[in-house]
């Protein structure tokens, strides 16, 4: 088993290995002492983990129950974050008691979130099920929910107790969610890791899938220590997001979070006046996508909305090769041309 430390405003473990969702209560016994533990999920992980989960905590002295919603991102809002907080009122869970996420990142971003604002904040563990929520979304501390004027919009930074990442889970997802998490994995090794990059592109990550998920978090950590609300070098983890988020909205989120993030790479490599093929090739080895058809038009208006604008400006992550990226702050009325230079429309004239 691999174990990473996470250094923010709260400390805390990543556990990375196989078998860890059968001893989730023995492990969160280590970090929280037994409590009510209120159990947040979708209805698809509820029927392959919930009872799972569940009977682990109350084996390890937790006063467990589950509460579980619809799947997918178009639950992730406002309403279902409502449902969820009254749930925790309704199960009694004190500012002593303990939110438990289980699932992917929709899951884990709306779990976190009720966690960091049910009775002013109170502690919370998460169990990534995805690959995408074990190597990005489950570490660092970022909860939210959607709004209509964009994704992630409302939400709080709210650190876990401890992060358990089971391999076993892992291995046996579809190759669709496992692509979703490949394309976090890239944007790893193209903002610092070529080694990383490499592996990624020929398959050999699964061989030493462990170490590769544990290489992805700590690569995490180093970006979120020092910056933990997103006002530094912690921008640097938008690779491809600005773009990518622009594409997911454009698709009414029928695109999902790691197709969109590819495509994002890819455009963010255009952007740059920079050669895509190897961003590009290494997508395509993973199953990504690498172009939309949305106009440049299109995707330049769903960016505006982009939280991540900070008054008039915005500020996109831009690769310089493989291994090495940097920022770059541009004023919003220059967006429709970099998505033009992006998505590689000819300008007009």
């Amino acid at each position: 088993m691999e174990r990473v430390r996470i250094t923010a405003s709260h400390c805390y473990d990543v556990l990375i290995g196989p078998g860890l969702i059968r001893r989730a209560g023995e492990e969160i016994a280590k970090a929280v002492r037994p409590c009510k533990a209120a159990v947040i999920t979708d209805d698809t992980v509820k029927l392959l983990y919930g009872k799972t989960v569940v009977d682990s905590l109350r084996d390890a002295g937790f006063d467990a129950d589950i509460w579980a919603f619809p799947h997918g991102e178009r639950s992730k809002t406002m309403a279902t974050l409502a449902r969820a907080l009254e749930w925790l009122g309704e199960s009694g869970v004190s500012r002593s008691d303990l939110v438990v996420a289980l699932g992917g990142g929709v899951p884990g971003d709306l779990a976190g979130f009720a966690a960091a604002v049910y009775d002013r904040g109170i502690r919370f563990v998460q169990i990534p099920t995805t690959l995408l929520a074990a190597v990005d979304s489950s570490v660092g501390g970022k909860t939210a929910v959607d709004l209509a004027a964009g994704k992630n919009m409302a939400g709080a930074f709210h650190q876990p107790e401890i992060v358990l990442c089971d391999t076993d889970v892992i291995r046996d997802l579809p190759a669709g969610l496992k692509r979703d998490g490949l394309a976090e994995m890239l944007k790893y090794g193209v903002l610092c890791d070529p080694e990383l990059f490499s592996a990624l592109h020929t398959g050999a990550w699964e061989k030493r899938m462990e170490q590769t998920v544990a290489r992805c978090v700590a690569i995490k950590r180093d970006y979120v220590a020092g910056d933990e609300k997103d006002n530094g070098r912690r921008q640097f983890l938008n690779l491809g997001h600005t773009f990518g988020h622009a594409v997911e909205k454009c698709s009414g989120f029928t695109l999902t979070h790691g197709q969109g993030v590819g495509v994002g790479m890819v455009m963010a490599a255009r952007a740059a006046g920079i050669d895509p093929a190897p961003i590009a090739d290494a997508c395509l080895a993973c199953g990504l996508p690498i172009r939309v058809s949305y106009t440049a038009g299109e995707l330049a208006e769903a960016a505006l909305r982009d939280k991540k604008r900070r008054g008039g400006k915005i500020t996109l992550v831009l690769p310089e090769t493989v291994g090495k990226c940097y920022l770059k702050t541009v004023p919003i009325e220059d967006l429709p041309a970099i998505f033009v230079q992006a998505t590689g429309e000819a300008p007009c004239k």
